[in-house]
């Protein structure tokens, strides 16, 4: 008996570990890469690298104003003009590709993001390197996966491997690299593709200390939980945390606005900002770049209680500036800085109020966690890092005390991300998917038809006979004026199928029918797809009203199925056409294929104040606004509640002849 081998190329899943191999590598060298850059960028800057936070105060003034601004100087253009992905913090980028762009990159991402973070951070910008790494990662995953012509889920899970890869490398802690990409990246703990991104992070972790050694990020201190009675004051940091990076995030996109709204050129923001950060940092060295000499400190308690105060504002003000004007990089390691000096307060006050207590460098390392549960609302994450940080096991009961009280309380206030913020902003709601937004906006009339219906009064046989020749699977029954009285179902009628003969005479519909389900005409097709998740329903009758139940007609969960796919569609080319640099101009109207055209149309005076589900325009138009460009701000993708304001442009697309009659009605051109 021969047993043939099936060959490993048509294997996919076996393909999928291979390329995550390749992608862990890749990873582990691009974290490696972009430290070197940093080092070099930051002796290029300063002509100091080594214990940065002491040396630095050796350089002269001159020099140290000069370095954040010739270094904003040099970026801006950089982004603007090669990759304007690489702006910002790198983390809501990758997600939003995998999001609307089937985790699709651009190839120069990578470069520009590595080349731009190492000359933000080494002339002095107060971001991290964390977030371009991961962003770089994400980049070289996304190339190898459209250079394979992987399928969508393939392609994401590679971007996936590479965000792993990244956080992995960068500190040492291969666990907490692929719960990141899957709590963060993915945001789905249940993802049937985590064997690759586990392989990728563990990879990515053995390449970079292969060529480092075994790098540790920080010098961190041993572990004491010196009574039980501190996780009173562990309670209080975990409080304390939550409403400081509720903090952090809101002045990050306070910054960000104030900075998109400034009409100055783009290319020049950063150069604003680095004036400001030269002057933060002249005052506070603390503040320049990711700040692990400043970490180390306050893990070993050198610091003054006023100045960790200190550092825990000024960084959150330097980070943002950083940030909201253009440069390049991330806002783990500035979290990780915040969450330490919060710890620090505590434990220092801690300390002095009870001298029993630990240090507050213990506080410090513990508030590391709990400020980036808090900011990235991935508490296991947070938790994860800190343990592979410690190698300690006596961290974890006051560490998961802390990051899972300072995440509710973040998420009580603010129920965004620092990451999500960003996607919000621009009109993505992660709270829901893709498919239950769209379901969420369509009304049921628009796929609704008369379907087959029975009178209450109607005999058994002839009920039978017709429903043996339909292809529906659900039956209102009616009664002389029209209104809802019950349903048959074809597995109800199957019971009484091969009795026909003898209860032929005997029963009528109104006998067999089961209480009416039915949805009202104000119904959406997401209320639909739950019906049929709940009662197995493959149609669902449609009434005027719940108190009259007057019949109109029904909606089939294939019809539902059949729109939700040509809706898919539509948005895809939609964002695919809108996204592309050489169609922001697109009044005259764009060709997307199929008879479908895509136009940017001034609002109409009678939208103003009011949102697509006031509007119904979908239902009206037969049309689809799938931007919303508002000036000063990040074009917005928008859902049923997004209000209109004066001054808004729309992006709607359809068939050519609906957009004229919509044209003609409201008086646009």
């Amino acid at each position: 008996m021969r047993i043939r081998l099936r060959s490993p190329l048509t294997n996919r899943h076996l393909n999928l570990i291979l390329l995550a191999l390749v992608v862990g590598v890749c990873s582990g060298l691009g974290a490696v890469a972009i430290r070197v850059m940093i080092k070099y960028g930051t002796l290029l800057f300063f002509g100091v690298y080594g214990n940065f936070l002491e040396s630095v105060t050796q350089v002269s003034v001159a020099r140290r104003l000069a370095a954040p601004m010739l270094g904003g100087l040099i970026v801006g253009p950089l982004i603007y003009y090669l990759a304007k992905e690489a702006k910002g913090h790198g983390v809501p980028e990758v997600m939003l590709a995998v999001l609307l762009r089937d985790g699709r990159i651009r190839k120069r991402v990578a470069f520009v993001k590595a080349l731009a973070s190492a000359i933000t951070i080494g002339s002095g910008g107060s971001v991290g390197r964390e977030g371009p790494i991961v962003q770089i990662g994400s980049s070289l995953g996304s190339t190898i996966a459209q250079r394979f012509n992987l399928e969508k889920r393939d392609t994401a899970t590679l971007v996936a491997c590479g965000a792993a890869g990244g956080i992995a490398a960068a500190f040492n802690a291969p666990i907490a690299g692929a719960l990141f990409a899957v709590e963060i990246i993915l945001g789905d703990f249940g993802v049937a593709a985590l064997s690759p991104i586990i392989i990728s992070s563990v990879i990515s972790t053995i390449v970079a200390r292969g060529l480092e050694g075994n790098l540790v990020a920080f010098s961190v201190p041993p572990y004491a939980l010196n009574t039980p009675w501190e996780l009173i004051p562990y309670t209080v940091l975990g409080a304390v945390a939550g409403l400081v990076a509720v903090l952090f995030i809101v002045v990050l996109y306070r910054m960000e606005h104030a900075y998109d709204n400034w009409r100055f050129p783009e290319y020049l923001k950063p150069f604003t900002g680095g004036v400001l950060v030269a002057i933060i940092c002249l005052v506070f060295p603390h503040m320049y770049g990711v700040g692990y000499d400043s970490i180390n400190g306050a893990l070993h308690s050198a610091w003054p209680l006023w100045v960790l105060v200190a550092m825990v504002f000024m960084k959150i003000m330097a980070t943002s500036i950083t940030l909201a004007s253009g440069g390049s990089g991330g806002v783990f390691a500035p979290s990780l800085f915040i969450g330490a000096s919060v710890g620090g307060v505590v434990g220092t006050v801690t300390h002095q109020l009870f001298p029993q207590a630990a240090t507050s460098g213990t506080y410090a390392l513990v508030g590391m966690g709990a400020v980036v549960a808090a900011t990235t609302q991935a508490p296991i994450t947070a938790i994860i890092i800190i343990f592979e940080l410690t190698q300690d096991y006596h961290i974890i009961p006051p560490l998961m005390f802390s990051c899972i009280i300072s995440t509710l309380v973040a998420s009580m206030v603010k129920s965004e991300s620092i990451y999500t913020q960003k996607l919000k902003l621009k009109g993505i709601r992660l709270t829901e998917g893709k498919e239950e937004s769209i379901l969420k906006e369509i009304g049921v009339e628009r796929v609704m038809r008369q379907g087959l219906v029975f009178p209450e009064n109607m005999p058994l046989r002839p009920i039978i006979d017709q429903v043996l020749t339909s292809t529906q699977n659900v039956f209102p029954m009616v009664n002389e004026e029209g209104l809802l009285r019950g349903t048959l179902t074809l597995g109800g009628l199957k019971t009484v199928f091969y009795k026909r003969d003898f209860l032929a005479d005997l029963v009528i519909a109104k006998d067999i029918a089961a209480p009416p389900v039915f949805l009202t005409r104000k119904g959406t097709l997401h209320n639909v797809m739950e019906i049929n998740s709940h009662r197995l329903m493959e149609e669902v009758p449609i009434v005027n009203n719940a108190r009259e139940k007057k019949y109109l007609g029904m909606v089939s969960v294939q019809d539902v199925i059949s729109l939700y796919n040509s809706e898919i569609k539509k948005r895809e080319l939609a964002l695919a056409v809108v996204t592309r640099k050489k169609y922001k101009d697109i009044t005259e109207g764009v060709s997307l294929g199929e008879g479908y055209r895509l136009t940017e149309l001034p609002l109409p005076k009678s939208f103003i104040g009011k949102s697509l589900k006031d509007l119904a325009f979908r239902n009206q138009y037969n049309l689809e606004i799938i931007l919303i460009k508002r000036k000063g701000r990040p074009d917005i993708i928008p859902d049923p509640d997004t209000p209109l304001n004066p001054g808004d442009r729309i992006v709607v697309v359809g068939v050519l002849d609906d957009i004229r009659t919509f044209q003609k009605a409201e008086q646009v051109s």
